[in-house]
């Protein structure tokens, strides 16, 4: 008899994001997403395909394949989705929306954070500090999961469930609301150019030469040359998936939690030391993982299944509070 899955609570808000985004494709693009027929189609492929892998049989010898992908595919549908953001980002809204932020930023701060940080500190081992902390966002997603893949399958897939789904909330922010950050001011989207006004409202000297010449300086700038959707700066969810890898290593990995919580710190500061987020971003990105965390832990432990149904052994949580897997 061949065992048929059920879907949890990622497999649900995969499905969900991809339909919904399929659906604002179908019905709201414009001039900006000329291949929205292709776009159309892959969301309709990741529809079909998700749910064949939640259906598919567990038949021996594909035990361990369709175990592996069963809870890993999100994942890989991560840089897929945010990139795809970019794309999307104008079906909405003609332009971006930073002038509006730009003044928020200056309202609030009297200032604007994301030029005059590092102008104020434009020293090699400062900005190596910034940009090696913003680079270990994605070093605390994979070192957090995998450490907890290792440990206990629960707890992993708890990890995963809930990091998804802040990521597919905050992917649907930037398609409503696109805002490239800090970076307008040093005209590094091509196409496009803050009002005079706005502009005037920061001095930019460009980057210091010794900001430049660091490695962390060049990791990122390859990384945001390649992979980085413009208009995915509010919220900033570096911030609010770094915090919730934080609220992992508390609740699991109580080990690493204190040294984690303070690189996590140096990361929120790093986004608009590096000029990738404005403050408000930052703002918004730890008020996303406030309310997002605790919803998403919700919905998990609501549609959570036992792991021994997944195809992947289940592995002994550790005598210690933190590898208790309820809650």
């Amino acid at each position: 008899m061949l065992e048929m899955k059920r879907y949890t609570f990622v497999d649900y808000a995969t499905q969900i994001y991809s339909a919904l985004v399929g659906l604002l494709i179908l019905f709201f693009h414009n001039g900006t997403v000329p291949t929205w027929h292709w776009l159309l189609a892959t969301h309709l492929a990741i529809l079909v395909l998700v749910h064949s892998l939640v259906q598919a049989p567990v038949r021996l010898g594909l035990v361990k394949v369709l175990g592996f992908l069963r809870h890993f595919y999100p994942i890989l549908l991560y840089t897929w989705f945010f990139c795809e953001t970019g794309w999307l980002n104008r079906m909405f809204f003609k332009d971006y929306l930073d002038p509006t932020v730009i003044l928020w930023e200056q309202s609030l701060f009297g200032c604007q954070p994301g030029v005059l940080f590092m102008q104020k500190l434009p020293w090699l081992g400062v900005s190596e500090l910034f940009y090696g902390a913003y680079f270990s966002y994605y070093l605390m997603i994979g070192g957090v999961g995998i450490a907890l893949f290792l440990r206990n399958r629960q707890q992993f897939f708890h990890y995963v469930s809930v990091v998804s789904f802040l990521f597919y909330i905050c992917y649907l922010v930037y398609i409503f609301l696109p805002v490239i950050g800090p970076r307008v001011f040093f005209r590094e989207i091509a196409g496009y150019e803050l009002p005079r006004q706005i502009q005037q409202l920061a001095v930019t000297d460009g980057y210091p030469d010794a900001v430049k010449s660091g490695v962390f300086f060049r990791i990122m700038a390859f990384i945001y040359r390649v992979f980085e959707a413009p208009g995915a700066a509010l919220p900033s969810s570096h911030v609010a998936v770094a915090t919730c890898t934080v609220f992992f290593s508390f609740r699991y990995l109580p080990r690493i939690r204190y040294v984690h919580l303070v690189t996590a710190v140096l990361l929120c500061l790093s986004t608009v030391y590096c000029r990738y987020h404005y403050g408000v971003d930052v703002l918004t990105g730890l008020v996303a993982a406030a309310v997002l965390i605790p919803l998403g832990n919700r919905f998990y432990f609501k549609f959570r299944k036992p792991v021994a149904e997944s195809g992947m052994p289940h592995l002994p949580a550790s005598g210690s509070p933190a590898g208790k897997t309820g809650q």
